[in-house]
Parts: structure tokens; C-alpha cells; sequence
């Protein structure tokens, strides 16, 4: 059979690269062949990822900022899966599988960005304000990027990497043909999820080690502002190795730019005028973390901000021909499916159009219903989310075609900015302001995310040969079981950690992105409120500089306004990521390398997530791990951190090294 042959031979020659006039890209399974999709077999599997990887996802998304990536893993058990249960004709199934499972890590960026920042702000929020936040934006997502998917996926073939949904492709090809990649991510999951669970849970070693273990190090932090920090997660090491050097390299920057150059100048410059002035610096007595959260953030919020909107102006043409297309399908003349291959298909334009309308009609009514507001600030509402989320559908796919990371969380701080602008001037401010500019924002986040999210999928199917209707139609049935999962394990998250210091949450989950979101709304909804304008221009220049320059401004920024402890470790993966793709024996043991790493480093993020969100639920039970051993000795327990995550990395460099060519 033709397909099998195919598979033998993995991926045609022309697959990567830009196609040559008049030459065409066949996938794996032609147009011409017809194989199973949509059975009950990938439907059942890829609703249960999409329910374990929608709280894991969650989890490592409020624990450190970074949301795991759900398809590399999911792939790799759908290929075992099928391994396991001996399935005939898996290949287009475990699409299906993929597809439908990785609705988890996108439906949860959407909510854990914005949802939690109620619960820091003490405001209500209950299961149904998160489920249908989630849904409708999810669902706009999906509908918002089908008129886009020809573009991305076939026009633009060769243009644009693709990073994420190249490894995801070579994992299915190489499964289908037999390996052990299912093996490997067990092991390595394992291995990060237990090292992660000993210091979360445990207690057996210091998360986050600092300068100040050395007395110099505490001088500096007390005298100059001057600190460093590291986190020893596996999970962030791993998100490091799948980034790359190049944006693990921007981001630590834009973080160092922040810590080694913002704080320290700040304080510096409240020495001069206390000497000068004959009055005492107002910084002396804060830390550099106080400083961060309170002058220098801002900067970085910023900074995301103009990313986005370079972002926008870059994509302008491609926005222009998609209202085009919205037009086509609204007078009834819809021909895009009319001499279409297979696998180039979509769902109908008029069905996309007419499901767009209702679904923000249902935004519009529950926004109206839900949030006593009048009905012009309803349809203020309304506009802002639908002409965001349209606009912004193709800075999202873009960013990962190009480099597999979706930057989202700065589109949904200027989604905030703006939405807060326009609402307060409509009368709508205080804490009911608040709490409808977050939903809002959480609607639009979700549905950034998805379309960035879903572009992958599409790409993987466009690859390997599927039909891009039938993703998308279950699509949608994955944005359902992933919303509602969502609301129960946050739910779940805040009442073991909680996203604020209480006597009874004394450690908290960090939740960046939210804690992010909600310093910048409750300034913006407060009738006379001081708002750091000042502080966001500077960011937003220093983005255009950024651009300017040749570097990516969103990956600088947001290294900018995480913490730094968040961010170093990532270059500690891109590091190792550089030297595993360059071997003295040659190219195919580089490559062969640098794919068993990258499934180390995927099960590394999946084990930390998984065994993450079985630590929240002990502790949602009241089961106290803790054994308290570094309490009185925290500079004990960063130094025995020190030396874990180095062998860790020992570990990860040597099990990446047994590669094998022929695996």
C-alpha cells in the first residue's frame, strides 16, 4: 500500500522546505486515500488527555508562568496507545488524538492569565463565570483561524519553521513505524515528575536559590539592589530545551535588563537625590523583588504591549484578506470547499460565519446576564472582544509558526489596558469593572490561545495527511471537556495554595500572568487612580527599539516582567539544546541526539505537571508532606538544591548522549 510505503520513508524530501515553481507537497497519506479519523477509539483518548493535561497544564501555568505543551506528550501516548493495543491504521487516529487532547494546554493559558486575578483581588468568581470564559473564547479561537489555516499551513509551506508541530509530526511518523519514544517519556516523566515532587511536596530542598547563600550576595542585595535567582524545576529546564538557545537567550536578557539594570538603577538614583536632598533613599528599605513587582514590572507590561501591537501592523495584510473571506461567506457565495482535495478541506465559510455571529451573541448575553452591566456596556464589551480576538488571530498563529511559543499573555495585558480604557469611559469602574475586564480578558486570552494552539494541530494533519474538516468539527468537543476541567482544577488549586500570602495559604502559587493582569486593571478601573503611564511608555519604546534591532520584542519583554528565577533556568535548557544539535560523529547522531532530548525534556514537563497537580489534590485533602528539615537552615536547603539540579543536568545530558542513529 501506498501509505505504508510512505511511512517507511518517513516524511517526503520537500516537506520542510520551500516548494520549487510547480512542485507539490503529497503528504503521508495522499489525497487519494481514505483512512480512519474519527473513530470512538481517538475520540475516547483524546477527550482523556484532554481532561490529565488540562490540570496538569494548569498547574504548571500557575506554579512558574509557563504553560506545558501539551501535543509532544499527548502524540507520544497516543503512540503507545496504539502500540499497545496493536491498532490498525493508528496514524490518522492519533491525529485525531492529538488534536482533540491539546484543547487542554490552550483552553487553560486562556484561563490561568486572567481567571486567578479575581481571586487575588478577593473578588467572587465561581465554576461557570471560568467554564463559559473558556468555552466561548475557545470557541471563537477555532472559528476565528479556520479562514487563516490555507495560508499558515499550505501557502506559506517551507516560510515558517513550525517548531512544535515538527516534533509532534516525527513523533507520530516514528511511532507508527515502531520505537521507543512512548518508553522514554515514562522514564524521564518519572525522573522530573519524582526530583520536582521531592522539593514541592517534600520539602527536601530549596525550590529557588538565590545570591544571598553568600554573604557577599545578601551585601549586594541589601546595598546595591543587585540579586540573582534560579529556580531548580525540571519542568523549566525542559521548556528551556524546547524553546531553544536564540528565545531562551532574549528572555533571560530581557529578565537581566530588569533585575541587573532597572532595579538597581533605581535605587541607585534614590541615593543620589537622598544625598543631594539631605533626605533618606525610599528604596533602602525595600528588596529588589518589591521594587520589581512595584516600578519595574510596569515597564515590562509595557514593553508586551507595543510587541503586540509590531505584531499586529506585521500581520495587516493577512487580517485584510480575512475579513475578505468573512464577506464571501456572509452573502452566500461560499465556493471554498468547491474543487478542494481532502485534505484541504475546511469547514464551509458560511457555517464558520453564522457560528461566529451566535457564539458571540451567547458572549453578549451572558456578559449582560452575568455581570449587571447596562446593554451599552454590553456592546462596548462585545466589540472589544470580537475586533481583539479577530485582529490578534493571526499574531498568535504567527508566533507559532515562527518560533512554537504563543504570546499570548502580552496581547491579553493590552486587551486589559484597552478594555479598561474603553469600559471606565462607558461608567462601568470599581470592582464590578474589574471583574468584567478580566472575563473579558480571559474570553479574548482563551481565544488567542487556541488559534495559536490549533494552527500546530492543523500543520501536524497538513503534514501527515488528515482532513482539516474533521479536526476542526472535534475541535470543538475537546474545547468542552477542557473548559470544564479547567474550572474544577482551579477551583481545586486555589483552596490547596491559594494565589495570595494568607495565614492559611502561606505559600502560594505565583500565577504571574494574573498577578500581572491584576496590578495593571485595579489601577485602570479606580476613578482617579494613579496609573504608571510613564513607566509603560518607556516599555513600549524600548520594545520598538527592540524591534528595531533585529530582536524579538515580545520574548524580550517577556523576560522583562517574570521573575527572574522563572527565567534563568531557561537558558540552562537552550544552552543544552544548542550543544545537543552539534556532534564530531556528524549530522544524523546530532539529529538523533537532540530528538531523544527533546522527549527527555517533554517528559520532564509532563511528569513535574502530572505529579504537580497530585500534590495540590494531598494537600486539598489536608496530607501534609512537609518534612521541614531546611526551616531554620534555608541556605542548607538551596545548596543541596545546587547540587540536585546539577545532577539532574548530569543525568539529562547523558541519557540524551545514548541516542542511537538507527532510533
Amino acid at each position: 500500500m501506498q501509505v505504508e510505503q510512505n511511512l517507511q520513508s518517513g516524511l517526503p524530501e520537500n516537506a520542510y522546505r520551500e516548494l520549487k515553481q510547480g512542485e507539490e507537497y503529497i503528504p503521508i497519506i495522499p489525497p487519494s486515500s481514505v483512512m480512519p479519523e474519527v473513530t470512538f477509539y481517538s475520540v475516547f483518548w483524546g477527550l482523556i488527555m484532554a481532561v490529565i493535561f488540562s490540570a496538569a497544564a494548569a498547574y504548571s501555568g500557575l506554579k512558574i508562568g509557563q504553560v506545558i505543551e501539551a501535543a509532544i506528550p499527548i502524540s507520544i501516548i497516543a503512540v503507545g496507545l496504539s502500540s499497545a493495543f496493536k491498532k490498525k491504521y493508528s496514524l490518522s487516529q492519533n491525529v485525531i488524538i492529538q488534536s482533540i487532547g491539546a484543547s487542554s494546554g490552550v483552553i487553560v493559558a486562556g484561563a490561568i492569565f486572567t481567571i486567578p486575578g479575581l481571586y487575588i483581588l478577593n473578588l467572587p468568581i465561581n465554576f461557570f463565570q471560568i467554564f463559559l470564559s473558556s468555552l466561548l473564547g475557545g470557541f471563537l479561537g477555532i472559528l476565528f483561524l479556520i479562514p487563516f489555516r490555507k495560508y499558515f499551513v499550505k501557502d506559506m509551506h517551507g516560510k515558517f519553521p513550525f517548531p512544535e508541530a515538527t516534533a509532534t509530526t516525527e513523533i507520530l511518523i516514528t511511532g507508527e513505524k515502531g520505537g521507543s519514544q512512548a518508553g522514554l517519556l515514562v522514564v524521564s516523566g518519572l525522573v522530573g515528575g519524582v526530583y520536582d515532587f521531592l522539593f514541592q511536596s517534600f520539602r527536601l530542598w530549596e525550590e529557588v536559590v538565590t545570591t544571598r547563600v553568600f554573604g557577599f550576595g545578601q551585601y549586594l542585595a541589601d546595598k546595591a539592589k543587585l540579586l540573582f535567582q534560579f529556580n531548580v524545576s525540571a519542568m523549566i529546564v525542559g521548556f528551556g530545551y524546547l524553546v531553544g538557545l536564540k528565545f531562551s537567550l532574549i528572555i533571560t536578557l530581557g529578565s537581566l535588563l530588569s533585575w541587573w539594570v532597572f532595579i538597581p538603577l533605581i535605587n541607585e538614583i534614590g541615593n543620589i537625590v537622598a544625598s543631594s536632598a539631605g533626605v533618606i533613599n525610599p528604596f533602602a528599605s525595600m528588596s529588589p523583588e518589591s521594587i520589581f513587582t512595584a516600578y519595574v514590572r510596569p515597564i515590562g507590561i509595557g514593553a508586551i504591549a507595543m510587541a503586540g501591537i509590531i505584531g499586529v501592523l506585521k500581520a495587516s495584510p493577512i487580517i485584510g484578506k480575512a475579513f475578505k473571506l468573512a464577506i464571501v461567506g456572509l452573502t452566500g457565495k461560499d465556493k471554498s470547499n468547491q474543487n478542494e482535495v481532502r485534505t484541504q478541506i475546511d469547514l464551509k465559510l458560511t457555517f464558520v460565519v453564522f457560528a461566529s455571529i451566535i457564539t458571540l451573541i451567547f458572549v453578549f448575553v451572558y456578559l449582560l446576564l452575568g455581570f449587571d452591566i447596562t446593554i451599552t456596556q454590553a456592546i462596548i464589551a462585545l466589540l472589544t472582544i470580537f475586533i481583539i480576538s479577530f485582529l490578534f488571530t493571526t499574531v498568535a498563529a504567527n508566533a507559532i509558526a515562527i518560533v512554537g511559543t504563543n504570546p499570548v499573555s502580552g496581547m491579553t495585558l493590552m486587551t486589559l489596558i484597552l478594555s479598561s480604557v474603553i469600559l471606565t469611559s462607558a461608567g462601568l469602574t470599581g470592582d464590578k469593572g474589574i471583574t468584567a475586564a478580566l472575563i473579558i480578558g480571559g474570553i479574548v486570552c482563551t481565544a488567542l490561545s487556541m488559534a495559536g494552539g490549533f494552527i500546530t494541530d492543523l500543520k501536524v494533519g497538513y503534514w501527515i495527511g488528515t482532513t482539516p474538516e474533521k479536526q476542526e468539527k472535534w475541535k470543538f468537543l475537546g474545547t468542552i471537556v477542557s473548559a470544564a476541567t479547567v474550572g474544577i482544577v482551579i477551583f481545586i488549586l486555589n483552596e490547596a495554595y491559594g494565589f495570595v500570602v494568607t495565614p492559611a495559604t502561606p505559600e502560594p502559587l505565583v500565577a504571574p500572568q494574573a498577578n500581572a493582569m491584576a496590578a495593571v486593571i485595579k489601577p485602570l478601573m479606580s476613578i482617579g487612580a494613579d496609573v504608571p503611564w510613564y513607566l509603560y511608555l518607556v516599555g513600549s519604546i524600548l520594545a520598538l527599539i527592540i524591534n528595531f534591532l533585529g530582536i524579538s520584542p515580545l520574548a524580550f519583554a517577556l523576560g522583562m516582567y517574570l521573575p527572574l528565577h522563572l527565567n534563568a533556568p531557561l537558558l540552562v535548557g537552550g544552552v543544552i539544546n544548542h550543544f545537543m544539535n552539534k556532534s564530531k560523529r556528524g549530522e544524523k547522531v546530532a539529529q538523533a541526539r537532540n530528538q531523544r532530548a527533546t522527549l527527555i525534556a517533554s517528559g520532564f514537563i509532563a511528569g513535574a505537571a502530572l505529579l504537580g497537580v497530585a500534590g495540590a489534590l494531598l494537600k486539598f485533602f489536608k496530607v501534609e508532606l512537609n518534612t521541614k528539615i531546611w526551616e531554620s537552615n534555608p541556605i542548607g536547603g538551596e545548596i543541596v538544591g545546587i547540587i540536585a539540579f546539577v545532577v539532574l543536568m548530569i543525568y539529562f545530558v547523558w541519557d540524551s548522549r545514548r541516542a542511537k542513529v538507527d532510533e
